[in-house]
């Protein structure tokens, strides 16, 4: 902010006129530097205590310079304070209407309830992509963490206004990722309640909290230290499909790697063809690992002559350029 800036600059231009009348009082007078500050601290203050000695007239020239000096820098400091303020507490008000403008045109978005660190993960890789999403989080310490362009609720996720809030009813997915399985559970009771289709993903921190979030209504639950567990176990186990994984998911920018999903629209191309005839793999040099319909098991490692239908979901591997261009053929009319 331009005005902090310039508050600065002032504080420091009103060090260097202590520091140069502390300076001239001992030299013009030759007081100690002590009483010389002493002088200077009275004297921008307006305290008015009177002269520590009788000023000679160069004194008396020099503690006018001063005075004016001081008082003039101290009624700019005070206006650039004020209006640092000012801008402040319009930045923010506007700030929050403009995101709250953005929030109430949310559509087909993710909804993450929980700042912590699993939600400030999610958040993060859901803006990598990007989509839509709002996170809600009820302490205001959590919410300045983020980055200024995700949109933020402050408020508590288990209320059905704040979800209402986040537009739960037009969006497509949910994270409950508080810190407390309680506060998880109510969280998906409310937002199912509210959205039956939404899909709904929980955290749970303790084994027996699965099976009471999956009744609540989540499609999925997810432990991080299960998780943590595992990966680790796997990285004695099975090293190189460990990192087989790390390089598809997460480093695939440095790998020029990448997994995705990749859905086929109703009117795409690839609809109704074989794998053989799609050319997804001659032409794009991308591995269909497996291919998910509707209602059906999942085929890992589909044969040539499998079909590809509309609304099929196609886990894909590929360099993330040619992965983007499919992403738009598999959404481009015939």
């Amino acid at each position: 902010m331009k005005s902090l800036r310039n508050l600065r600059l002032l504080v420091a231009v009103f060090v260097c006129v202590v520091i140069a009348g502390t300076v001239g009082f001992h030299v013009i007078e030759g007081w100690t530097y002590f009483e010389g500050f002493y002088m200077v601290l009275t004297t921008l203050t307006t305290i008015g205590y009177g002269e520590i000695h009788p000023l000679s007239q160069a004194g008396r020239i020099f503690n006018v310079i001063l005075i004016i000096s001081g008082v003039t820098l101290g009624l700019v400091i005070i206006g650039v304070m004020t209006q640092a303020l000012l801008e402040f507490e319009f930045n923010q008000l506007f700030g929050r209407r403009k995101m709250q403008r953005e929030i109430d045109r949310l559509k087909g978005h993710y909804i993450i309830c929980g700042a912590g660190r699993v939600g400030r993960a999610v958040a993060r890789e859901l803006a990598k992509k990007p989509v839509p999403f709002v996170i809600i989080e009820g302490k205001p310490e959590k919410v300045e963490r983020y980055e200024p362009e995700f949109l933020t609720i402050l408020g508590d996720a288990t209320k059905e206004s704040v979800l209402r809030s986040a537009r739960i009813e037009h969006a497509i997915g949910l994270v409950a990722a508080t810190t407390t399985d309680a506060t998880n559970t109510y969280i998906v009771l409310t937002a199912r309640s509210l959205n039956p289709k939404l899909k709904i993903i929980a955290r749970a921190s303790e084994e027996d909290a699965e099976k009471h979030l999956l009744t609540a209504g989540a499609d999925s639950v997810i432990s991080p230290y299960t998780f943590a567990g595992h990966r680790i176990a796997h990285a004695f186990l099975r090293p190189s499909v460990v990192d087989f994984l790390e390089v598809a998911l997460v480093r695939n920018q440095e790998f020029g790697l990448e997994l995705e999903e990749i859905v086929i629209g109703s009117d795409s191309r690839f609809a109704g063809c074989t794998v053989r005839d799609s050319g997804i793999r001659e032409e794009l040099d991308i591995s269909i690992l497996a291919i998910k319909s509707e209602g059906e098991p999942m085929r890992y490692n589909p044969a040539p002559a499998d079909r590809i239908e509309a609304g099929d979901r196609l886990i894909v591997m590929g360099n993330p350029t040619m992965l983007r261009k499919l992403e738009g053929l598999a959404q481009t009319a015939r």
